[in-house]
């Protein structure tokens, strides 16, 4: 849907490109607003047939449902106005097919049946009992050897019934009449009375189809809602999540006032985190709410809750990056280095933005894997910038408190190295295991856990968040971690952003400032080479 940012390209420009970029993603968005996209609603547009073995398919859409809930008397009496309550089904809806006009012109205008088009409904685990491989043949359609040998008829699709599972593939058929160029499906409901992961194919075996294509558009729903089964766990997941950045938010709050004189400049990027959370959280439960009842995604919500994810992803791991950088502890300001921070989280922002986007937009079933690994790739390596640049910094502010005997702050900064740590050790561990799940489940059968894998991400962010905010909590006696001229603390860089609102000037004569430099000469310009020669050796790396 959108095309990736080139981060090297990015990387390497100046801030007024980088501005461009940020104003044709918002363009992009307001192009995105305009479409209708389904979710639930799995749409065909002139879709063309894939040849298989003897057969012909189209994958109409895959989805994991739940059965529908047994009703009892009662029940029924109060749903009669909704019958479509507790019920899980898909349904076919102007579903329609057409051939070549040369395909049609071969036929008899009195024949009724001229052409036989299959819609073949079928859980994963029943997948082996599609074609003839009970019947030791790779045919997906009956010819007339198999039928001399089994109940198959010629021309259709062979599926192999068990009389004992009436919840087993499901088969509805049309045909083309005479020299009728197209066909339209009737609407049917087919309802699903046993918990799944279901498939749906459309198919033909007459060769003389080829060229048929396919428009329309199939509903899935679940007893509860339209929201589809790998997602509904996400919108409670969302709703807590929301809460837990309420209660958050509001002990921070509390802190916040009752310590108002002694806040420094941290302490308000760290309340803007907490806001965007606790935002993005609501949203999302809101988006998730709106789907379940109507089918559709609601694209204003969806867009609002894509792009501030995209902004809480990015203000978070800048609020890492300053903390370990030292700002407000060793250093009063980010000085040269604002710059190549505000151009790391453009960077991030649009790439982070496209990879949401196209995640949240579209058919369930249409976010191809290469088109994925295509964006998924340049967040991955931003993340890698971040996660190195981090820890250096991080080294290189304990160095300093080291040296400076600062034991209040280098004890705080140890237990957040600590902390930090631990959570880079979870997410490899937790990256293994979702390579493992994606490699050991292929056609989504363990679909009823995939929504732990998205949920773990949001939980550790939060987790981590938390940590910061216990670390760096306001109190009567800031100054136990806040930089301060009398400590001698020292930082890199002359000209930035101010600590606080009243500014932190930094004084001295000529010549000290020139001895200072040239005691200085090598870290700051491993500050200002940093970004780049962090992204050179993640290359070599990989």
């Amino acid at each position: 849907m959108g095309q990736t940012p080139r981060n090297h390209q990015i990387l390497g420009c100046d801030l007024p490109n980088g501005y461009k970029i940020l104003v044709i993603t918002f363009i992009y968005l307001s192009y995105c607003s305009i479409l209708q996209v389904g979710a639930s609603i799995h749409e065909y547009h002139t879709e063309s047939f894939i040849r298989r073995s003897n057969s012909f398919f189209f994958h109409g859409g895959s989805e994991g449902l739940y059965a529908s809930k047994p009703r009892s008397e009662n029940d029924k009496l109060v749903s009669e106005d909704k019958p479509i309550n507790g019920k899980s089904f898909i349904r076919f809806e102007s579903v329609t097919f057409r051939r070549t006009k040369h395909s049609a012109e071969q036929k008899n205008a009195m024949q009724q049946r001229t052409g036989l088009v299959e819609a073949i409904i079928l859980e994963v685990r029943d997948r082996d009992k599609i074609g003839g491989s009970y019947l030791n043949s790779d045919a997906l359609c009956c010819t007339p050897e198999l039928a001399k040998d089994s109940s198959c008829k010629v021309g259709e699709v062979i599926i192999h019934q068990n009389l004992d599972n009436p919840n087993g593939p499901k088969r509805l058929q049309a045909f083309f009449e005479g020299k009728n160029e197209e066909l339209t499906m009737p609407i049917q409901t087919i309802e699903i009375n046993s918990t799944g992961m279901y498939y749906l194919y459309f198919m033909f075996c007459d060769p003389e189809l080829i060229g048929t294509v396919i428009s329309g558009r199939t509903v899935w729903r679940n007893p509860d809602g339209y929201l589809p089964g790998k997602m509904a766990p996400l919108m409670t997941f969302s709703g807590l999540m929301s809460f837990a950045y309420l209660v958050l938010g509001l002990v921070w709050f509390l802190r916040f006032v009752q310590y108002w004189k002694d806040i420094i400049q941290l302490h308000y990027h760290i309340t803007a985190v907490i806001a965007l959370g606790m935002c993005e959280m609501a949203l999302w439960y809101f988006e998730y709410a709106n789907f379940n009842s109507t089918g559709s995604r609601p694209m204003g919500i969806t867009i609002w809750a894509v792009t501030l994810t995209a902004v809480k992803k990015t203000i978070s791991r800048l609020l890492l990056l300053m903390v370990s950088l030292g700002y407000g502890v060793v250093r009063p300001t980010l000085g040269s280095i604002t710059s190549k921070l505000i151009l790391l989280a453009l960077t991030y922002f649009v790439a982070s933005e496209a990879l949401e986007l196209v995640e949240h937009l579209g058919n369930i079933n249409d976010f191809s894997g290469k088109a994925r690994l295509f964006l998924v790739l340049p967040v991955a390596l931003l993340d890698a910038c971040f996660i190195l640049w981090i820890f250096s910094s991080l080294s290189k502010t304990l160095e300093k408190l080291q040296v400076r005997r600062s034991m209040a702050k280098l004890e705080l900064y140890r237990k957040f190295t600590n902390a930090l740590a631990v959570s880079v050790l979870l997410s490899v561990v937790w990256i293994g295991y979702e390579l493992y799940f994606n490699a050991t489940d292929p056609l989504s059968e363990l679909w009823r856990r995939a929504w732990i894998i998205a949920a773990f991400w949001t939980l550790l962010a939060y987790i981590i968040l938390v940590v910061i905010c216990v670390l760096w909590a306001p109190s009567h006696n800031p100054t136990g971690y806040a930089y301060s001229e009398e400590t001698g603390d020292d930082f890199d860089d002359e000209e930035g952003i101010p600590l606080t609102g009243s500014g932190v000037k930094v004084a001295g004569d000529l010549s000290n400032m020139v001895e200072r430099k040239e005691r200085k000469t090598l870290t700051a310009a491993d500050h200002l080479v940093f970004g780049l020669s962090e992204d050179l050796e993640e290359d070599k790396r990989e």
